[in-house]
Order: structure tokens, then sequence, then C-alpha cells
């Protein structure tokens, strides 16, 4: 017969066990609660760490916006494709392995993981027409798992060239530069074409594949006024040798990201990437606390960089009208930036 406990023995177990609930477990529940999970995300970028790091530390300060910490409450796994497009699959792959609660990147890294993934969410840090190349049935309603932000680049293509002519208004030939292979490439052109018509330009198609065939396009001879190069990893990868055959030919040139004018480049229109990928935390938060990318409208950019490289304009004897130093908003002085706008809040 098991003994009997008396009313202060009674006592003083049950004090003994509130005081253990108190610490937040009991006894028995030491081996069952399942440890706190911490979410990974993928991120897969177009290029290497130094193009495109100050996009990582955007993505980074976006997360710390709402509470995250990296290597303590969120994990980042990077992948750069160094500027080949076909290594995506394979990265895209690998992160899924590990595995990933998120997929971030921007086209076409967003096109490889939706290829191979439609239930891993996928957050486009840009992308330029998610529409038209199928990543999501339309911007209030992606409808399946890729969500995020448009870099519009097609739209912003005609800017550009509108830009270019508004600073050399004695242009008439303008040499296009694009990737051919690029699924987004037609839209881009089609927006330059309109924008040429109206602004009375002759445009010259330069249409590349890939790195091999770059060379072989810039060695080409005909006669242009300036040099218009669209949006695509491609070009900033290879953007030492285009710059040098904008200043080798001594004509004006327009590019879509400032990595090619901090490079050299003459001037660039196009999103904010630091801005772009700080927003795109907010996807991933939203995503990371159970609402589906389906249920999350793609946002359009609000924030665009019009750089000048004050260095390289020196270099060509270059004066800009005033017409376009008030549409500027980072003046390149050789290695300074000088801030004219502040376009991150």
């Amino acid at each position: 017969m098991a003994p009997r406990l008396t009313r202060r023995q009674f006592m003083v177990g049950a004090a003994g066990l509130g005081l253990l609930a108190g610490c937040g477990r009991l006894p028995w529940e030491a081996q069952t609660q399942p440890p706190t999970k911490v979410p990974r995300i993928g991120l897969l970028w177009t290029n290497s760490p130094d193009v495109f790091r100050p996009f990582l530390e955007g993505f980074r300060r976006g997360l710390q916006d709402f509470g995250y910490l990296e290597g303590q409450n969120i994990f980042i796994e990077n992948r750069w494709a160094d500027g080949d497009a076909e290594r995506f699959p394979a990265l895209v792959t690998e992160l899924l392995a590990l595995p990933v609660d998120v997929l971030v990147g921007g086209e076409p890294a967003a096109q490889a993981a939706a290829q191979a993934t439609t239930s891993v969410p996928i957050v486009m840090g840009s992308d330029v027409d998610p529409v038209g190349t199928s990543l999501v049935a339309s911007l209030a309603r992606p409808g399946r798992n890729v969500t995020g932000l448009s870099g519009v680049a097609a739209q912003l293509s005609g800017k550009r060239l509108e830009l270019l002519k508004t600073a050399f208004p004695d242009i008439a030939r303008v040499a296009v530069l694009g990737n051919a292979a690029a699924p987004d490439v037609v839209l881009q052109l089609q927006e330059t074409k309109s924008a040429a018509q109206a602004l009375g330009v002759q445009l010259r198609q330069l249409e590349v594949r890939g790195p091999e065939d770059l060379e072989g396009v810039l060695a080409a001879r005909e006669p242009i006024d300036a040099l218009l190069v669209l949006q695509n990893a491609l070009f900033i990868a290879r953007r030492t040798q285009i710059v040098e055959f904008a200043a080798e030919r001594r004509v004006p040139a327009m590019y879509p990201q400032r990595q090619i004018v901090d490079a050299g480049g003459l001037m660039s229109y196009g999103v904010n990437g630091v801005a772009s990928y700080r927003r795109a935390a907010y996807f991933v938060d939203r995503i990371l606390k159970g609402t589906k990318p389906a249920d999350l409208p793609v946002e359009q950019p609000m924030t665009f960089d019009f750089i000048v490289n004050m260095k390289t304009a020196q270099v060509f004897g270059i004066t800009f009208p005033d017409e376009i130093m008030l549409q500027v908003t980072e003046v390149i002085q050789v290695t300074e930036v000088i801030q004219v706008t502040e376009v991150i809040q």
C-alpha cells in the first residue's frame, strides 16, 4: 500500500510544481518542447558581391525594420551568379535543398526559381515585367507563389532615350545594346522604338546573346551619335568593356543602372535598387507571418535615380543643360558621391 501524503507535504509539492510552471515548462515537458525554428532566406544575385553589396545591405536594413537580426532570428543564404544567368537553376536547386523558407531575387533569378518550385514563396527584388513574362497573373492578384516588386524597366527605357536626347539635342543615330536572349528585351525595345519615333531618332540595334557575342558587336564601326544600353545582368558584368567602347567612340551613353556609372559610364536612369531591396523585406516579413504570396499585390517602385558622372563628362568636354541637372539625383565626381536628393528615408 502506497504511503499517504500529509497536507503539508502535498502543499509543498504543489508549490514546487507551480514554480516550475512559472519558469516556463514542467519536468515532463522539457523533452517534448520543439526548438523555435529560425527562418532561412535564400538570396539570388545576378552578379558578384562587389556589385550588389549595397543592395544586400538595403535588404538587411529592411529586415531590421521588422525586428529581424541576421544570425539571431533569421538566416540569410547568398548565392552569386557573377553575371551568368545560366547558373541560376543550379543555385536555386542548391538553396531549395537546404531548405529555405523564402527565395528572393531579381529577374532572371525569379524566373529560374519559379520554374523550380511552386510551393516555396518567391519575392522579386525587381522584375522588368512580371505580368508580361508570366511570373504573376496580375500585379493586384499575383495568383501563385511569386510576389514582390516590378522593375518597370520596359517603361523606363523610353524615358532614358528621352533624357539622352534632352542632354544632347543634336543626336540622330542611337545604338541600342540589348541581350536578345533575355525574355524582357522585346518589351524594352518596343518602348524604346516608340520614344525614338516621337523624338525623331534613328535606332540601330546591337544584339548579343551571351558574353562571347559582345566583343564582336562592339567592334562594329557604323556611325552612331550615342549609345543606349538596355537593362540586363550581362551588361553589368561587362560594364568596363561597354564603358571603354563608349569612350573609344567618344559618344555619350545612357545606362540602366548606377553600377555602370560607378565604373566610368556617363549617366544612368533607373530604379533605386537599394530602396527596392529594402522594401522586399516587407514581403518577406508578411510571408513569414503567414500571408500567401498570391494575396500580396506586386508593387511598382516609387524611387528612381538619375546619376551623372562629372569626371567622365569633363573628359568628354560635356556640359549638361540646366534642364538635365535639375532632374539629377546624384552627381559622381571621381570617387566622391554628392547626394543631391535623399533617396532612402
